[in-house]
């Protein structure tokens, strides 16, 4: 009997951002599994060299393939900018889906004309920030902010302390000023502070967590090519009885274990992973 097709949706970021993507994607499609790997040894990726971050984003894809993954979500808004088109080449038979800035749906929603855009400094260096700025964004005045520190606060679970507050007012209060109605959070580590965001920004400005639609698109690519886990028994192979959600890193797993209930409701055993010199990637055990 030939080997169970892959079932799994393969999930990978830096570090722990990533995790508000399979948060969306386990309320869109909860019938699906999930394995998501946090490179917490090389987090940020933000100020590495693109090539740097390409040869990780490879050798990441190859591990969650091996583990049975049947699409690939590159759950990090500076992965997706240096490295999501070389993966697409490098794995042509694999259905990719990364993050991209929430520029356009602000542009479209903004009353005021003004909106603000948290981001790393790779993504607004990035020429992917740069092509939906040009074509949905012309007419609109974006208002930029990096935030510094503020994936270390998130890294480390401070979602609401002290000085996670005083690094977004810093970003948002001179936006404030200027008018902004809609905010973009353009990593994927921000939407865990949303609370502490809409309170600073106050409920009438408009805040915009890609999540639900990156979720929203694995969903449509799994459906077109017949891969969803509701119909992913057709050719024969039971489908599973419950869906199944994996963790690895390789950071500090007990840490990230930790941080599961708090970020995404949910407790689940963390598998430690190890690169070698060549940049592969192994679970140790």
């Amino acid at each position: 009997m030939s080997d169970p097709p892959p079932s799994l949706i393969g999930i990978f970021d830096s570090g722990v951002g990533g995790l508000s993507v399979l948060r969306a994607i386990r309320q869109q499609l909860p019938d699906e599994s999930l394995i998501y790997l946090a490179d917490q040894a090389h987090v940020p990726y933000g100020p590495r060299p693109l090539e740097e971050v390409r040869a990780f984003s490879e050798s990441i894809t190859r591990f969650l393939l091996h583990q049975g993954a049947k699409l690939v979500v590159v759950a990090c808004n500076a992965a997706s900018a240096a490295a999501l088109h070389y993966l697409r080449q490098a794995f042509p038979e694999v259905p990719f889906v990364g993050m991209e800035p929430a520029v356009k749906p602000a542009a479209e929603r903004t009353q005021s004309g003004v909106v603000g855009v948290l981001a790393t400094p790779a993504t607004f260096q990035g020429a992917l920030y740069a092509s939906v700025v040009e074509r949905f964004a012309q007419d609109v005045t974006l208002l930029q902010h990096t935030c510094p520190g503020l994936v270390a606060q998130i890294e480390a679970g401070r979602l609401d302390a002290p000085e996670t507050r005083r690094i977004l007012e810093d970003a948002l209060r001179p936006m404030l000023t200027r008018g902004i109605d809609t905010v973009v959070l353009g990593c994927t580590h921000y939407p865990f502070v949303i609370p502490l965001i809409q309170d600073i920004v106050g409920s009438s400005v408009r805040v915009i967590d890609p999540a639900p639609a990156v979720a929203r698109q694995v969903g449509r690519v799994l459906e077109s090519l017949g891969l969803l886990a509701s119909t992913n028994d057709l050719k024969g192979f039971q489908k599973p009885l419950r869906s199944e959600l994996r963790f690895c890193t390789s950071g500090d797993p007990s840490a990230l274990a930790a941080l599961l209930p708090r970020l995404i409701g949910a407790s689940a055993p963390v598998t430690p992973l190890a690169w070698d010199p060549d940049l592969h990637l192994s679970a140790l055990t």
